[in-house]
């Protein structure tokens, strides 16, 4: 045990490059350390290129960095010599199954720390020096130990292969270039694993982003589906109370109801624990590919990554999670509502009214789900105007009131209990109840597209009128690079494509609000999941001077 703590102490102070321990220790701008002159030789060969990098994690650096001795890492590095980290175990230095073996070694060969793309061998730290003392060879190409150094061999030239076929997809070597590939698009391999490597990142960050989006969601399902249980288990419990106040003829329809509830409960519960493993699935399945992408990334060895790039298989089509709906907890309120309302008329009406709360209308109390397409939004849409007795004398009204402007002069609006007097806001003449649809077009920076109660606070800079800064509002506030979602002063972060146009869903009954990003597709930005109660109107605050924000006509899908 004391053997592994002393090597592991040994590798933490040892040099990337030359693989012994730091001489004149230097600390690079992105973290790492290296021994000067092994950094310095590295740096020579990148010269030409203009653009130096960590040999560790290839952050690059423009102009070449002024290096230092870093005088308290040195001084720790001799300390450490002094208590016999020096000396490595005996069987440290030589290649095992499993390690690249030095191809100079004669006898027992050691292993290998570097390989070499020019000369075509591997290695072991006393044979790699001439690598950083003899001038030609400083100039060759030094990677990570490889045991696949003979495919970046052309079998047809016995020329290394440091070039690129476009045309082919394969790497050549430079006299392929003027034979068999003579006139294809060529370019050197470095160039290309460049242009690869940023595909790949780009891949890696998509794919991290939907993992993030899928967890999300898992757990959008995971409160639906308790919310539905909970929902359900309490509309049971009231309904079994009622009927058992009611005359034994009363107790099948009780049954009837109950089986009802748990039926829609049933269905609810299985659809959404189908779409979560479908979700969870998906999740394993980009945890891999990412995985896998990661080792990628990390080759060294250009001809190894362009090999092995093509292999990797096509992401599959994400899961469409648009239906997901956290359902309230009064969701079957409704039902014991009308059951009530049959007990205290049960004497007058049960042969003539009982249809009323048969069981077949609990499918007429469940909300419809939310559209999927813009088609489908579009059949809710409707005619909305903004109210000039709300509007604050910064914004012009125009458009048949549907469109509204920051002035810098003053509007000369008649005085009115309703005007907004200390934020550039303004509201809608129509209230909004039931489900329905609209679409704000804006122009510049700085637009609230926000809804509210009709009894929000007209004044007051600390948030009594303000949208979003109060539990009366709800605003997506529209920056030209960014969005966020502003609730009770609580600010939450929005990712989703900048568009000029944003679409307002408002399911009033089932508490669900949504804005989407409106292009060639609709984009989900933000879902709000509550309870409403009372009417809601359309607002709209803007923030800078010469910034629009016009409520759309109405489309016909």
């Amino acid at each position: 045990m004391a053997q592994k703590g002393v090597q592991l102490d040994r590798e933490t102070f040892s040099c990337s490059i030359c693989m012994d321990l730091l001489k004149d220790p230097v600390a690079i701008p992105c973290g790492h350390s290296y021994c000067m002159k092994c950094i310095k030789g590295f740096w020579d060969g990148e010269d030409e290129k203009k653009i130096h990098s960590c040999p560790q994690c290839r952050q690059s650096f423009t102009p070449r960095p002024v290096l230092l001795k870093n005088t308290m890492l040195a001084a720790l590095v001799e300390e450490l010599k002094k208590t016999g980290l020096q000396a490595a175990p005996a069987d440290h230095c030589y290649a095992g199954a499993e390690d690249v073996a030095c191809d100079v070694c004669t006898g027992r060969k050691r292993r290998a720390c570097k390989s070499c793309l020019q000369c075509l061998a591997s290695y072991c730290d006393q044979h790699l020096q001439g690598h950083y003392d003899v001038a030609p060879l400083k100039k060759h190409k030094l990677l990570g130990p490889s045991k696949k150094l003979q495919e970046n061999f052309c079998s047809r030239h016995d020329e290394v292969m440091k070039m690129f076929c476009r045309t082919d997809q394969q790497c050549i070597c430079y006299l392929c270039s003027v034979d068999e590939h003579k006139g294809h698009d060529t370019v050197s391999a470095a160039a290309e694993r460049t242009e690869r490597q940023r595909e790949l990142e780009g891949s890696r960050e998509n794919i991290q982003q939907r993992i993030q989006d899928r967890e999300k969601e898992v757990k959008l399902l995971q409160q639906e589906v308790e919310a539905f249980n909970g929902s359900a288990d309490k509309a049971v419990e009231d309904s079994e109370k009622m009927f058992t106040e009611l005359i034994r003829l009363m107790e099948k329809r009780s049954s009837d109801v109950k089986q009802q509830v748990r039926s829609q409960q049933k269905s609810e519960v299985s659809r959404v624990k189908e779409l979560q493993e479908k979700l969870e699935q998906e999740m394993a399945e980009l945890k891999r590919r990412d995985a896998e992408l990661k080792l990628l990334s990390h080759t060294e060895d250009h001809n190894q990554f362009l090999h092995n790039y093509p292999s990797l298989s096509a992401l599959s089509e994400p899961t469409h999670s648009s239906s997901i709906n956290i359902r309230p907890l009064s969701y079957f309120e409704d039902v014991t509502a009308a059951l009530s309302a049959v007990r205290d008329k049960l004497q007058d009406v049960l042969r003539e009214e009982w249809t009323n709360v048969s069981p077949t209308e609990v499918d007429v109390l469940l909300s419809a789900a939310e559209p999927t397409t813009r088609a489908g939004f579009l059949k809710y849409s409707q005619e909305i105007t903004l109210d000039p007795n709300t509007a604050h004398t910064k914004l012009l009204l125009s458009e048949g009131s549907r469109k509204a402007t920051f002035m810098k002069q003053q509007q000369s609006y008649s005085s009115h209990p309703d005007r907004f007097t200390d934020y550039p806001q303004v509201l809608s003449r129509e209230s909004l109840t039931g489900r329905c649809y609209w679409e704000v077009e804006q122009r510049g920076e700085g637009v609230s597209v926000a809804v509210a109660y009709k009894n929000i606070s007209r004044a007051g800079i600390w948030g009594e009128c303000g949208f979003g800064l109060n539990d009366k509002s709800w605003a997506l506030i529209c920056n030209q690079k960014s969005y966020s979602f502003l609730y009770n002063r609580i600010i939450t972060p929005v990712s989703g494509p900048q568009s000029s146009r944003v679409g307002v869903y408002l399911d009033h009954r089932a508490g669900i609000l949504s804005f989407y990003s409106i292009s060639e597709t609709m984009t989900l930005l933000h879902r709000v999941q509550t309870t409403f109660t009372q009417p809601l109107h359309a607002g709209v605050r803007i923030q800078y001077d010469g910034t629009t924000a016009e409520l759309c006509k109405p489309e016909i899908a």
